[in-house]
Parts: C-alpha cells; structure tokens; sequence
C-alpha cells in the first residue's frame, strides 16, 4: 500500500503551550492508523490542523502527493478528507435528510439525497432513515448520521475522534465492520480513541504522541492494552483499587421520582426508585439518551421534583436547588463539560469558585476572596494532575480530558457524603480514567455514597458494588454487580425485563 497522507514536522504552538512539536508520521491507503496519547498530547490540534481548523505554524502535509494546506474544513473535504468529530453537530429539530444537507456544498434535492442517504447507509451496514426527526435518534443512530454524511462526499481519509464513547457493544461491533470494509476499498481511516481493546483490535498501526511529540510507533495487534497504555503515559500503570468496607446506612433514598423532560427531545423520569448507602458505588448504565440526564439533573437540584421524591438523610430535599443541597454535601458532576460543567471562557479559578463557594467558603461578607479560590483551583490543579499553565486559564483552552479531571477534582475535594457524577471519564486517556475511578473508590472508603452514570461497562463493572440500568426513562432495580454477567447488563439495559419494582431498601 503507498501512503495516502504523509506529515512532516508538523508543529503548532500556543501561548504557554507547544501542542504539536515537529510531529512526522504517515498512514497508508486502507489503512486504519490509531493515533494514540494522553489527554493534552496534542492528538486534537493534529487532526484539526489535517481538517483545516488549525493552522500550523510550520512543518508539511502531503496528501495523495499533492501538498494539504486546507484553510478550511471546506477545502479539507473538496480535498478528501472526512471527519466525524466526537460531540455531534445536528440539528435535533431536523430529519436525518437535513442534517446531511447542511454539511454538503452542494446538496441534490430531498427526494434525490434521500434515496442516496437509504442507498450508502444500507450498503455500509448502518441503515437510516432520512425522514426521521434527529431529536428522536438514539446516539448510535445520531453517530449513522454523521458517518454517512461523510461518506456522500467520498473521502479517501476519514478521521475519527472517539467513535465509540456513546455506543452499545453491539453497535460498537457494526461501525467496526463499516470500517473494515471501508478500509477494504482504500480509505484511510485515522482513528483516535483512549479504548486500547478496541484500538488492537481495529487498527493496523499506531503512532503514539506524549507532550505533543511523536515518542513511538507500532502494530497494536501485536501489543497488549497494558503495554500500549505504558508507551503513552511513560510509566507504569495500576488498575485501581479499593479498601474492603462494609456500607453504612442508607444516605439517599429516590422512591417514586416521575418528572417531565425539560427539552422537547428529553427523556421523562418513571417512578424511578433507588437507594445509596454511606460508602457505597451505585452504577447506573444504559445507551445514551435513555434518562441520564435527566437523572442527573433531578438529582442535582437543577430540575425540582415532589419534596418526598428525594431523601437525604431521610430530609426530603426534592424541592431544594442545587446550592441549597450543595450546603447540605450533595453535590454533582454533569457529562457535559464545556458550558454545563465549566463555564468556557472563564478561569479555572472562577470556575472552581462557581461550585466550591458555599463548601470552600470562598465569600466573606459578600465579598469573593479571590486568593482563596486560586488556592482552591491550585489543589485541584495539582491533586488531578490537570495539565494546565496555570488557575488563570481559560477552561476552554483545555483538552477535553483535563477539564475532566478538573471538573471531578473541583467536586472531590469539598468532601461530599453523596456525589452524583455522570460519565466521569468520557473521552478520558487511560492514565486519567483510572486516576479519576480511584478518586471515586477512595471517596466511597472514607463513608461518600457515591451514584456513576456511565455508559462504559467495563468502567461500571470495576467500580460498582451494585448496578441498575436506565432504559426509556425507567431504573431497573439494583443487582450486586459481581453477580452480573455482560449479557444480563445487555438486558438490564435494553429493558427486557420487568422494569417495575417495588421500592428496595436494603
């Protein structure tokens, strides 16, 4: 195979930070090239440099011989190149037609691009219909969309940043044989994802890049996930651990909690029960979309509920907002880092004093005592090993997975008795999942009862003592998660059983 895309000293820096430092690797025509690293390693800023969203600041790129200089993602496809970016970009009010529409330059009439979307989605084993409302698709769905709207415009690269993160193991197994056969007639795929079983089994190469250098190269089938981990991070990595203790008594009590959507294509909550003890791991699973959020919000105080739906410490608290059951130490971490999280263009020390003003008494006499909330974004800093220049960046100059760290360190240090976190570490390298799922385990050891939504089972299953799955809006009851096995989770998560159960305090 001759190489499709060859980059030579690519380097991009920014103010306090060189995010790609002389980078130099190719990938060959039908080939699926992992591009590995920490979070920060500088694996976004090289793939919006090949989509024209970044200019470098030196250094090449060839593409089919022809020197790639896009300015634009506009000039980046007419070239050749296709990118499915992790967060979605659609429009939840349009059809699936649509959406598609809007990301070509010149688009044929509906009825035409209909039939083209049914004919490319079928034959790629990804079916869609054109003529569904995108706000009524499950996110594998939503991922179809994006996927075949890049493949209308016939790449010869497509780019992929965490494919995976919202899918089922089965939908996980059906976008693996698109790209097989993809990769079968000569597209290059480059794919980015911090799921090493998934990137060994999938990908023919890899290049792997720490601090925004090219450190190494391989074939990951010939490597273990372990030994893949270790050439990213360069040191040794350990799975986390917990202290064997027995739960204390029950601190949240959720019994009958039935609430409306607060957008038109939410999820309603339906007679949800559940209880966490005091030092225990409630896991919550399920495909996206299915209440999460929903969950999340209700639990947070953000949307209110009937006074008796939510017990803390047996005080109802349902009609409480978010400050008034931060006062009490209930607090939360929603998915959504940028905007819901973490407000994009302020400080991390403002965003610290956004949520630890009440528990890290960052006010006095209705004054911000900014010196103390720089030392508090400091210790969060410094204990979650974010990597930043300092407390006076902005959030958003972030990598996604260090504000991650951010968002759940900021939590973590005001001692909360009950956390609510929701996907703690999407899109997270493997260095800082297990950093953040250890942070978890050690809360629950010291008497934190603490609830995981996440849609990674493997994350779920290492750190829950019981699971519960969200489906449609309705939790299944709680199981011990040592007795479970991976197709009774499918199950559990794809509701097929009785969703309806009396109220179990145990």
């Amino acid at each position: 195979m001759t190489n499709l895309l060859t980059i030579e000293g690519l380097t991009k820096a920014y103010p306090g930070v060189v995010a790609n430092d002389n980078v130099s690797f190719s990938v060959r025509e039908g080939e699926v090239h992992a591009l590995l690293g920490e979070n920060g390693a500088g694996k976004s800023t090289l793939v919006k440099m090949i989509y024209g969203l970044v200019k470098p600041d030196s250094g090449r790129m060839t593409l089919r011989d022809a020197a790639h200089e896009p300015t634009e993602p506009r000039a980046a496809r007419a070239a050749g190149v296709g990118m499915v970016f992790q967060h979605f970009s659609l429009f939840e009010a349009l059809n699936v037609a649509e959406n598609v529409a809007l990301g070509m330059e010149n688009p044929p009439p509906q009825r035409q691009l209909a039939a083209r979307i049914r004919e490319v989605s079928e034959n790629y084993g990804l079916p869609l219909d054109p003529f569904r409302v995108v706000g009524d698709l499950s996110a594998g769905e939503r991922q179809r969309v994006e996927i075949i709207r890049c493949l209308l415009q016939d790449p010869r690269l497509l780019i992929m940043d965490e494919p995976t993160s919202v899918l089922t193991p089965q939908e996980v197994k059906i976008l693996f044989e698109t790209l097989r056969r993809l990769a079968a007639e000569g597209t290059a795929i480059l794919y980015i994802s911090h799921k090493l079983e998934e990137i060994r089994a999938l990908c023919d190469g890899a290049t792997i890049l720490r601090q925004g250098k090219v450190i190494d190269s391989c074939d990951p089938r010939e490597k273990s996930a372990a030994e893949l981990a270790e050439m990213m991070v360069g040191s040794t990595l350990h799975s986390p651990n917990r202290s064997a203790t027995e739960p204390g008594e029950i601190v949240l009590d959720v019994s009958g909690l039935s609430l409306k959507p607060a957008t038109p294509f939410g999820k309603t909550l339906k007679n949800v029960h559940l209880t966490v003890r005091a030092g225990e791991v409630l896991g919550i699973g399920g495909v996206a979309g299915n209440g999460q959020d929903e969950l999340l919000a209700a639990l947070s105080g953000e949307v209110l509920a009937e006074a008796n739906a939510i017990r803390l410490h047996n005080r109802p608290i349902g009609q409480l907002g978010p400050n008034a059951r931060r006062r009490l130490a209930m607090l939360s971490a929603p998915e959504e880092r940028l905007g819901h999280a973490a407000a994009p263009d302020m400080s991390l020390t403002e965003n610290a004093l956004l949520t630890g003003a009440i528990r890290e008494n960052l006010v006095a006499n209705g004054f911000l005592r900014w010196p103390a909330a720089r030392a508090f974004a400091e210790r969060i800093i410094k204990g979650f090993d974010v990597r930043t220049p300092g407390p006076e960046n902005a959030a958003r100059s972030l990598s996604g997975g260090n504000l991650q760290k951010f968002v759940i360190g900021r939590e973590v240090l005001q001692r909360p008795e009950v956390l609510v976190v929701n996907q703690p570490t999407w899109g997270v390298d493997a260095s800082a999942a297990a950093a953040i799922r250890q942070a978890l385990l050690d809360l629950a050891s010291e008497g934190t009862a603490v609830i995981v939504i996440s849609q990674d089972l493997d994350e779920l299953m290492e750190v829950s003592d019981r699971f519960a799955a969200l489906n449609e809006g309705r939790l299944s009851a709680p199981r011990a998660a040592c007795d479970l096995t991976m197709e009774e989770i499918g199950l559990m998560m794809g509701g097929a059983h009785d969703m309806e159960v009396a109220h179990v305090a145990e």
